[in-house]
């Protein structure tokens, strides 16, 4: 439990006592009524609760909510003549999921303040493809409108969605006055792909390679939230050996990822020497991950009950001399990004976020931290094998580009130690568990895994040990992508990649 909180029945233990329990693991799914749903909505828009994420089914609208002890529950409402009570009517951060269910669902949130489609573009065949899947009849997309901006000499820069790198699409519309934005607002949803029609009724094998591939970056860390949210609700547990390689292609994942980051904001600051030797290091991160698990990004090496590729003696001693050179040259980048004043003049001070709105949002991961916010699921609420061989937080105060880049620093130099920690505590032994249920019932299943860029939320129900019923999966971008528009105003228009870059959001994890 985290420090200096109360030993008392929580808020989230009073919510969940008024509903039905449904069969979830390890933290509870309770059905609710009207007056509960929307007293949840009044304590997380007092701070009592953190929003992790809202979806929908065809008859049903769930909410997976958290409390200060890490503890996790899934809140569920049944609409009322295909309606529910908004949540973002009385809390911000569940708009942009509320149209998504709408969208997918044909499920309406009842009282939102924002009417407007958000995944679906006017481009699909049929409305509400999860829900009556209605066929559109010959409309063509959808004049979206943006919100007005007022004041005099104010113009609209429109941006996207295709832009001038080998990116992912999505439309940024900024109101500036001069060179100062006074205004951004994102329209997002151009790479959505049907995720979790797709993980309706898929079998294991399948469910799990498309989970992985939900963000392709963020592979290991889908594929790990998808697999422990499939062994709670079978009621098992990966051998401790699987457990270990797990975190081992985590933090990884984490160093290549923070790497590539980290170059990238320098180059959008013109400073190219720095994203190259950064490049080069990731070259040799992703190389190390191929010859140790047979693939650069170990995409399909995390699977429901372990792990599908074993580290030999001869892998794990390249493993250690790839983490001992990187440890040795990355601290000179370090001095190099410390030491350049021009550099220093761009990201300081630049798309800061205030840690208040960090903790409205429940961001987490680099964004969360550099804003103050002690946010990591390795820690709270902690799982396997961190519990043994724990993560130093990373943590900074000021919310800038600057702040992100430096917990991208901290992080990378103590996924050195922490893989070095793992290699020496390594067990032995199998590295898949069987599959068979230990319970007669079909479960449901949830898990929390700190990616690279935050939190990643998994809730999973199973019809059976082989086949999964439905699935959702929540990027950490759902709750940053907001906070970008809110980083970047005031800034000028010029700052706004440097902005953006030290973000990174998913497009695709968002998109689904």
């Amino acid at each position: 439990m985290p420090e200096n909180v109360p030993d008392t029945p929580s808020t989230l233990a009073n919510l969940v006592a008024d509903g039905r329990d449904a069969p979830c693991r390890p933290w509870p799914r309770s059905v609710v009524p009207r007056k509960t749903w929307l007293r949840a909505a009044d304590h997380l828009e007092a701070g009592d609760l953190t929003l992790l994420s809202l979806w929908g089914e065809p008859d049903f609208v769930h909410m997976a909510v958290a409390d200060a002890r890490g503890d996790v529950s899934v809140l569920s409402h049944a609409p009322s003549s295909g309606s529910f009570p908004s949540i973002a009517r009385r809390h911000a951060p569940a708009a942009r999921f509320e149209r998504a269910v709408r969208d997918l669902h044909g499920l309406v949130p009842d009282g939102a303040s924002d009417r407007r489609p958000w995944l679906d573009h006017g481009r699909w065949e049929v409305t509400s493809p999860l829900g009556d899947a209605t066929p559109r009849r010959g409309e063509g997309p959808y004049d979206y409108r943006f919100l007005p901006a007022e004041g005099e000499a104010l113009h609209e820069i429109p941006v996207g969605p295709v832009h001038a790198g080998i990116i992912e699409p999505g439309h940024f519309r900024f109101t500036a006055s001069g060179e100062t934005v006074v205004r951004l607002e994102e329209r997002l949803g151009y790479v959505h792909r049907g995720v979790e029609g797709l993980l309706a009724g898929a079998d294991l094998d399948k469910a799990a390679r498309i989970a992985g591939r939900v963000s392709g970056d963020s592979t290991v860390a889908y594929a790990l939230a998808f697999a422990r949210a499939v062994e709670a609700a079978l009621g098992i547990e990966a051998p401790p050996r699987a457990v270990y390689l797990r975190a081992v292609m985590a933090e990884l994942e984490r160093i290549a990822n923070h790497l590539g980051d980290i170059g990238a904001v320098a180059n959008d600051a013109a400073f190219s020497l720095l994203h190259a030797h950064c490049q080069v290091l990731r070259e040799r991160v992703v190389r190390a991950a191929d010859a140790c698990f047979g693939h650069r990004l170990m995409m399909d090496r995390v699977v429901p009950g372990g792990v599908a590729a074993d580290l030999s003696a001869e892998g794990a001693t390249l493993l250690r001399e790839k983490i001992a050179h990187l440890g040795r040259r990355f601290p000179h980048l370090v001095t190099l990004y410390d030491g350049t004043a021009s550099l220093q003049d761009r990201t300081v001070g630049t798309g800061a976020v205030s840690p208040a709105l960090v903790r409205r949002f429940g961001a987490g991961g680099y964004v969360g931290r550099a804003s103050g916010r002690r946010e990591d699921a390795r820690l709270t609420p902690g799982y396997p094998p961190y519990d043994a061989v724990p993560p130093t937080l990373a943590l900074r105060t000021d919310g800038d580009v600057n702040a992100r880049v430096w917990v991208r620093i901290d992080e990378v130099l103590e996924s050195i130690r922490l893989i070095g920690a793992l290699l020496d505590g390594m067990p032995e032994g199998p590295i898949q568990a069987r599959l068979d249920r230990a319970a007669d019932a079909p479960g449901e299943g949830i898990a929390r895994v700190e990616g690279f860029r935050g939190d990643v939320f998994a809730w999973v129900r199973m019809k059976d040990a082989a086949q999964v019923d439905r699935a959702h999966l929540r990027d950490p971008s759902w709750f940053q992508w907001p906070l970008l528009e809110a980083a970047i105003e005031g800034n000028i228009v010029a700052d706004f990649p440097l902005c953006n870059k030290s973000f990174n959001g998913s497009y695709a994890g968002h998109d689904l």
